[in-house]
């Protein structure tokens, strides 16, 4: 049985799997669904009340039957780097792929369904607060006036993209960025905006989950940091990720969240305040833990390698997530 990895040709990240899968003796297939029709070819036939495919990668042909599970890491457009791409060819050629997964008995860490609504984040508050993960203050709005109310109320905000990317090819990160006091929120008609309280934070923390397997990284904030560094990712720091063990009630609900959101695998950010409370801030569905694993040690790879080597229940997208270990 073959674990069938789709993502692009320079994630590093998906490396690191690789590397645990083979040493395992699990086969693996890796391919970008950019190269279908230029490098990756497919084929499949219903025949009697199912579906019979193959996939060609490289010349390797492998029987989507003999899939043992499916891992949607970073995956590129379909057919974007075909002789001719076109928007008919990517839907056509997304459908047929996609189309076909479905059809297998592949686990899927993450099923498209569930990966496509885990991206929202109205939906991501939601189900945190419902999870029993503590969630700050949040508004959504393109009416300048809501945004001023909500300024009033919380006076300290900080703005961030509802999406979590900039419209460019390929698209960049933008930072979460504290608001200024004398802010005036007329731009806010021009889009929607995300403002949210400003966790005063101590540290940060990235929970990497697994299935049921929770592993936490915290990242002390330094002494002289200044207010306005509200985003990790673009704030210097000396300090390197440390492992942490997981509070219970956020084990919970971790627990809870990716249950609801049927997802195999989550990171998880949270601000740490001075109460050491955890406050929620995002589950990113295929986000990165190299860097993490780097930093910790922590055998984040070789967990997800293990999931996806297993022989778990296809119909449950998150397997053994009802089922309590040790954090």
């Amino acid at each position: 049985m073959t674990v069938l990895i789709l993502t692009s040709e320079e994630d590093v990240t998906a490396d690191m799997v690789v590397l645990r899968l083979g040493e395992a003796g699990v086969p693996v297939v890796r391919l970008d669904p950019a190269d279908l029709t230029n490098g990756v070819a497919l084929s499949g036939e219903y025949v009697r009340g199912a579906w019979h495919g193959h996939l060609s990668v490289g010349g390797r042909l492998v029987s989507m039957s003999g899939l043992r599970s499916v891992w949607v890491r970073r995956p590129g457009a379909a057919a974007t780097r075909a002789a001719h791409p076109s928007a008919w060819l990517t839907e056509e050629s997304a459908q047929a792929l996609y189309g076909m997964l479905r059809c297998t008995d592949a686990r899927w860490m993450n099923h498209p369904d569930a990966a496509q609504r885990a991206r929202h984040k109205p939906w991501q508050l939601h189900l945190a607060q419902r999870s029993g993960l503590p969630v700050p203050a949040t508004l959504i709005t393109t009416f300048p006036q809501a945004a001023r109310e909500f300024a009033e109320r919380c006076p300290d905000l900080v703005v961030k993209p509802v999406s979590g990317a900039h419209p460019q090819e390929p698209p960049r990160a933008v930072p979460t960025s504290r608001v200024a006091p004398d802010t005036d929120f007329a731009a806010v008609a021009l889009g929607p905006t995300l403002l949210q309280r400003r966790i005063a934070k101590r540290a940060d923390i990235r929970l990497t989950a697994v299935g049921d397997t929770l592993l936490a990284a915290r990242k002390p904030t330094a002494p002289d940091a200044r207010p306005d560094d509200v985003d990790v990712r673009f704030t210097p720091s000396v300090s390197p990720w440390l492992p942490v063990d997981v509070p219970p009630r956020i084990a919970e609900g971790v627990r809870r969240y990716v249950r609801g959101a049927e997802l195999a695998y989550g990171a998880f950010d949270f601000a740490e305040d001075a109460d050491g409370i955890w406050w929620f801030l995002e589950c990113n569905q295929s986000g990165q833990f190299g860097f993490v694993e780097m930093d910790t040690g922590q055998p984040i790879a070789a967990e997800i390698a293990k999931w996806l080597a297993g022989d778990g229940n296809p119909d449950r997208r998150c397997a053994d997530g009802d089922r309590s270990t040790a954090s």
